[in-house]
């Protein structure tokens, strides 16, 4: 008898258009919520478009952070307890979405996505990732109740985050191949679903590289939609494992080596071409990952990351010891085979 169960929570609802900030309380309203919102937002995305998201309430109070750190989610928690807030509106990039959505999961409230830049998946998943000295952490929180993508806003935001944002969504490419691997040689738990929705979103997004340009709204709605499927796809599985891999373990180790020097998609975006490589050889996909990210804007190189060449390597050779997670790194990747992969990708 088949008695397994899974729980999978997902947003209730969302909005992704043009305009659709100004729907921002409709969308709140079907929620049922009670209280009043705290808005979690960081300096730029208040000074743009803060008011017209607080006229929609009637706001516990703003918090505006500058940078996501525990120190930040702890500032939000209290500020939250000390105006009885109901929920949280989390308003801004990643600074302000990964910060509420810890600090939804510690005060036991929901809270709403309302991204000014499709830089990450994490605007709709499961997952949040705060930073601690040299190293990143990501903890497992509930996903947001509501999501609600403006396009216009997304389409005026700075190119970099969106071709950081279609960067991670292109390293699913290799996520999933991790996530397979594992599955077959140590018999990690695998969602036929999620790794479907995930490798699908990294496809649209390689075939359309071309149509993606700065100042098009069309290219706005089209990384903000796979963002969704991305976060929707780690929501299937119960774990980052549709969208993390080798790739995002090189980033986090390259985070460790350079912190600060360059942004997380375009780390992973460039990880990927190397760990693709790994996985299939000279016949592999790498090119296409190359070639989209190229085609974008995205950096496809170590010094278009910033990184020196050794630093790099030295990256991909140590990832494997960052966390409990089988991929194509396994034990270790020797620096003779990672100078070799980088090098015939052009990476370095």
């Amino acid at each position: 008898m088949f008695e397994k169960t899974t729980w999978i929570k997902l947003p209730r609802n969302v909005l992704v258009g043009h305009g659709v900030l100004d729907d921002l309380s409709a969308a709140v309203e079907e929620l049922y919520l009670s209280g009043r919102p705290l808005v979690v937002t960081s300096p730029t995305p208040n000074e743009l478009v803060g008011e017209r998201v607080r006229a929609q309430f009637d706001v516990a109070g703003t918090i505006v952070i500058e940078t996501a750190s525990f120190d930040a989610v702890e500032r939000v928690v209290d500020a939250a307890s000390d105006a009885d807030a109901g929920y949280l509106v989390a308003l801004g990039g990643g600074k302000p979405i990964d910060t509420a959505k810890m600090a939804s999961d510690r005060l036991g409230c929901g809270f709403i996505s309302v991204p000014t830049a499709a830089s990450h998946d994490g605007i709709v998943s499961g997952r949040s990732s705060i930073p601690e000295g040299d190293t990143r952490h990501s903890v497992a929180a509930d996903p947001p109740l509501a999501v609600v993508a403006d396009t216009e806003i997304l389409a005026e935001a700075p190119w970099e985050l969106t071709t950081a944002g279609c960067a991670d969504i292109i390293s699913n490419y290799t996520a999933v191949k991790d996530w397979q691997l594992a599955h077959r040689l140590k018999n990690v738990e695998y969602s036929e679903y999620a790794g479907a929705l995930s490798q699908m979103t990294a496809e649209m997004l390689v075939e359309s590289a071309d149509a993606i340009k700065p100042g098009f709204e069309e290219s706005a709605w089209l990384v903000a939609k796979a963002l969704v499927s991305s976060g929707v796809a780690m929501s299937i599985a119960g774990s980052s494992r549709p969208a993390s891999g080798a790739e995002h373990l090189v980033s986090h180790q390259l985070d460790r080596l350079v912190p600060g020097r360059a942004l997380h998609g375009h780390q992973v975006g460039v990880a990927s071409i190397v760990t693709e490589y790994l996985h299939s050889g000279e016949r592999g996909e790498w090119a296409d990952i190359r070639n989209a990210l190229e085609a974008m804007g995205a950096p496809t190189t170590a010094s278009g990351l910033g990184i020196g060449d050794d630093t790099f390597l030295e990256a991909v050779t140590t990832a494997h010891s960052i966390r409990d997670r089988y991929t194509i790194l396994g034990d270790g990747v020797s620096e003779a085979a990672a100078r070799e992969a980088a090098t015939l990708t052009d990476v370095v």
